[in-house]
């Protein structure tokens, strides 16, 4: 679904001179499709569905979380509940965000709103293999804002080159405007072209203004040599041009301090420590935003693409990603990365995990795009939250990708977090909610949104492998308890029963557990009952949180569905015992005060119908309730939409030319860029 605003042309000026507003009872849209066409067989809505794995023997089902207030050593450095983010393919960005800059997608708009209600702020990369063939022009021949010349495509991931026009750049600034989204930009480095780099730069610089937390210089170097775009290429070339950049940006007048994110590698043919042994860090700090890697625990290239090599089985490989340890964990993944981590603290900076998912090429049939991704995906990101990465971005790729975090067309690499219908659906089907999206919302709501938060692998049920739990601390003092249970067993008999204590003899402390705990619980929705026991860690679609879900394929407008519901478990005074319930396959988050589960940025939604009508001239109408509450900020003093005012209505922090006008869609705004630039 999308919503377009027609405003013909108005002052340039960088917000609206004004906006009418009109009442209005119209109900909020529904989301009840019309009938399906036949399943084309995009990967993305494929109906494989893998066996669980059995039931572990001797699996322990009741074990004690003793937690203390003050004291606790070994946590992370405070985290952002902003830390999971999304990385977009560049040239992919017309179907997830909009067609332009005035016709926004309504459902990523909402799924955004969504994790920014529970975190204050949403992270996006727009890059990945397809910016180093992107090139920014001035307009398209077709008026489009990104062109693909399908026929140019390399392999081994048949990355097409394109060009696009700065109204690109004017959407990812117009959605900053509506919900509070932070980009990083990608440069291609392929291209032997400085001045399509700078431009790029500076435009992002003038349209994003402080929306724009860094420019990705060039993309997973490590491969340039396999994928033949160079006869040799290694760490102290990608050094030496990375200076020439920087260099050229001075020569241009470009801001650059704290601007640039690298080295970008994939880990394949180089180590981070080959990169940072060039003096990398040392030489550019000061143009450095972030260090990034970019990594998967696997790949399904051989399937996708014909390598050549071994084709993977899904079935047997699926319960590499359902243990807290296992081959494809995120425990697993980030080892290589600790070393990493640490130097880049150490220097000042932050390392961010730039591209991730289940699986490159694509993904996996019922791996990347079934509830045990969810399980994976939370436990990926404590477990990179805990050893102090600054963040990490959940990959959105197209139709034919398996990992899709809201599902979308062809693209190269994994199992999507959301994905929009084949654009010859999109009239009648609305958009498909992935797995790694309920993960990217569970964390933002565990690590919530003070920013100072701190996590510790509890290292649980005697390091069970199984049964991983962090604790979530604020002030020094335990907060949160997220548990996570990979086992799927519909006996009922892996169920688990974990006893939380706060302070107690046992370490020398007075009891300070609670007198109830308010538990809120991920699974599987079995028929239409909430809270029953998860179906199986393979079950796709109809996940839900706190007892809301996203439905199945090709039935999200972004807004959850159904009642939220927390649960309150009364503690035992006498054993200082809050027993928690936590079915198999689930994850169950634990606030132990009120306070945790209060915090700003996790109130309800409000939403409200889309009363903009299209192919109208000079119209918006608003719903008068809608000014009172849109611009959010946490109580914040709210601008003014009138001419003459001193605010005016959120501005892009652009160049003269863009108009934000204000209208709700689904509990969201769209805004709309002056034509007359």
């Amino acid at each position: 679904m999308k919503v377009q605003i027609s405003l013909g042309v108005l002052q340039a000026i960088s917000f609206a001179s004004a906006v009418t507003v009109y009442p209005t009872n119209q109900a909020a849209t529904g989301t009840a499709a019309a009938a399906a066409a036949d399943y084309t067989g995009a990967a993305a809505y494929n109906p494989t569905v893998l066996n669980p794995p059995a039931v572990p023997s001797g699996l322990p089902t009741q074990f004690v979380i003793q937690l203390q207030n003050g004291g606790t050593n070994n946590l992370s450095l405070p985290q952002n509940g902003s830390f999971i983010g999304f990385s977009i393919e560049m040239s992919v960005v017309n179907q997830v965000l909009g067609s332009n800059s005035k016709t926004l997608q309504v459902p990523f708009l909402n799924l955004m709103a969504n994790l920014q209600e529970r975190s204050g702020r949403v992270n996006i990369r727009v890059g990945g293999n397809t910016q180093e063939t992107a090139v920014l022009v001035e307009s398209t021949s077709d008026g489009k804002i990104l062109e693909k010349n399908i026929t140019g495509s390399s392999n081994p991931t048949q990355t097409p080159p394109l060009i696009y026009t700065p109204d690109l750049l004017y959407m990812m600034g117009n959605i900053s405007a509506l919900v509070n989204v932070h980009w990083f930009v990608g440069i291609p480095f392929l291209l032997q072209d400085t001045a399509t780099r700078l431009a790029i730069t500076q435009r992002s610089q003038e349209i994003l203004g402080d929306h724009l937390m860094g420019i990705q210089v060039g993309n997973e170097p490590d491969l340039y040599q396999r994928h033949q775009h160079y006869t040799s290429y290694g760490p102290y070339d990608y050094f030496g041009d990375f200076g020439v950049y920087v260099q050229a940006m001075q020569n241009a007048n470009l801001q650059g301090t704290n601007l640039l994110v690298g080295p970008n590698i994939a880990y394949a043919d180089w180590t981070t420590e080959q990169v940072w042994d060039t003096g990398f860090v040392g030489v550019y700090s000061q143009n450095l935003a972030y260090l990034s890697v970019e990594n998967y625990p696997t790949d399904n290239c051989a399937a996708q693409f014909n390598t050549g090599g071994a084709i993977k089985d899904p079935q047997t490989i699926f319960p590499d990603f359902l243990s807290h340890t296992s081959a494809s964990s995120g425990h697993s993944i980030i080892q290589k990365f600790l070393n990493s981590s640490a130097f880049a603290v150490q220097n000042g900076k932050r390392l961010v995990m730039f591209e991730t998912n289940t699986a490159s090429c694509g993904g996996f049939a019922g791996i990347s795009d079934a509830f045990g991704a969810a399980l994976w995906g939370i436990d990926y990101a404590f477990q990179m939250a805990f050893n102090n990465f600054g963040g990490a971005m959940i990959h959105v790729g197209g139709q034919n990708v398996f990992y899709n975090t809201f599902p979308l067309i062809r693209l190269y690499r994994t199992p999507q977090p959301f994905t929009p219908p084949p654009t010859n659906q999109s009239t009648f089907h609305q958009w498909t909610v992935g797995p790694t999206y309920y993960a990217a919302l569970v964390a933002a709501e565990s690590i919530g949104p003070s920013n100072a938060t701190q996590l510790l692998d509890l290292g649980a049920n005697g390091g069970n492998v199984y049964t991983p739990a962090y604790a979530f601390y604020e002030n020094s003092n335990p907060v949160r308890v997220g548990i996570i249970n990979y086992v799927t067993d519909p006996t009922g008999a892996s169920d688990l029963r974990v006893q939380i204590a706060i302070g107690g003899s046992g370490i020398g402390q007075p009891n300070q557990s609670p007198a109830s705990v308010k538990v809120k619980w991920v699974f599987n929705l079995c028929a239409a009952l909430k809270y029953l026991l998860a179906d199986s860690v393979s079950q796709k679609g109809n996940f839900t949180w706190a007892g809301q879900t996203f439905g199945d394929n090709f039935a999200s407008d972004g807004r959850p569905m159904g009642q939220e519901n927390i649960t309150t478990i009364a503690c035992d005074s006498t054993t200082n015992l809050c027993t928690i319930p936590v079915p198999a396959p689930s994850y169950a988050l634990v606030y132990l005060t009120d306070a945790a589960l209060d915090e700003p940025g996790v109130a309800a939604t409000t939403t409200f119908p889309t009363t903009v009508e299209t192919r109208t001239r000079n119209t918006v109408t608003i719903d008068q309730a809608v000014l009172a509450t849109s611009n959010g900020g946490y109580g914040k003093k709210l601008g003014s939409t009138s001419a003459g005012s001193t605010s005016g209505a959120a501005p892009v922090k652009a160049a003269p030319g863009i108009v934000s006008v204000l209208a709700l869609a689904s509990g969201l705004l769209v805004l709309a860029r002056m034509m007359g630039r």
